[in-house]
């Protein structure tokens, strides 16, 4: 084969093969980018609400519209709400984080031992269901310490740790505009805004409401079917 006709074979192989599959792949990670994706869970910061092996959905069309790719925003038409689960980049290394959203902009946000104060009202806490953390470690439902935290409208499982050194004082810090406190619902074993600061507005990818798979670590990585496409509103289950 000569030096042309390996060139047409090449140009009508890029043309039939090679530029088709660019194509799709560049269309579907711009809409994993922009509109829909998923997000794998390593660590327990949000237990018992998500648990480790959890692979959970992310809206990116919750709250806005961004170019692929980036974080700059077309459209907004809405904002987190408190009690949100929501994925972000952290202000500290820009590692994807899932946590929730407490204080909003404009809020004053402390914690006196342990106990959230949201504007200088303290937040009511009541008994957990045992059925909201069967699914945890037997030596996490062993040492750990279970309520409902009842933020308005996102009533929601928090869970702490004795013994576990954790900032449980925290504040009062005022949040300024465009910018969240997150926080993760094992209140112990979080790395949160209580050590990195409130995140950006800007650079919130979206908000998660339910697990897409659940993979169970401390098993054989066997898939956990009950929490499979499970919501993650203590009112839903």
């Amino acid at each position: 084969m000569n030096r042309k006709e390996y060139r047409a074979l090449a140009s009508r192989w890029w043309k039939r093969e090679i530029r088709p599959l660019l194509i799709l792949a560049l269309i579907l990670f711009s809409m994993r980018s922009s509109l829909a994706d998923w997000n794998d869970v390593p660590s327990g910061s949000m237990q018992p609400t998500i648990l480790v092996g959890d692979r959970v959905w992310v809206n990116k069309l919750a709250y806005d519209l961004k170019v692929p790719f980036t974080t700059w925003h077309i459209a907004e038409w809405s904002d987190p709400q408190r009690g949100d689960i929501v994925v972000f980049f952290s202000p500290k290394d820009g590692t994807r984080m899932v946590k929730r959203v407490i204080g909003l902009p404009g809020d004053t946000i402390e914690l006196r031992n342990a106990r959230l104060f949201i504007n200088g009202r303290p937040v009511n806490y009541s008994p957990l269901e045992p059925g909201a953390f069967k699914q945890l470690a037997d030596a996490e439902r062993a040492h750990g310490i279970f309520a409902t935290e009842q933020l308005p409208v996102h009533p929601h499982a928090v869970m702490a740790l004795n013994g576990v050194p954790a900032i449980r004082t925290f504040g009062p810090m005022h949040i300024a505009a465009d910018q969240y406190f997150v926080m993760g619902d094992n209140r112990d074993n979080s790395f949160d805004s209580r050590y990195f600061g409130p995140v950006d507005r800007s650079q919130i990818v979206g908000r998660t409401s339910s697990v897409v798979l659940s993979l169970d670590k401390s098993n054989y990585w066997l898939p956990r079917w009950g929490r499979t496409c499970s919501s993650l509103d203590i009112n839903a289950k």
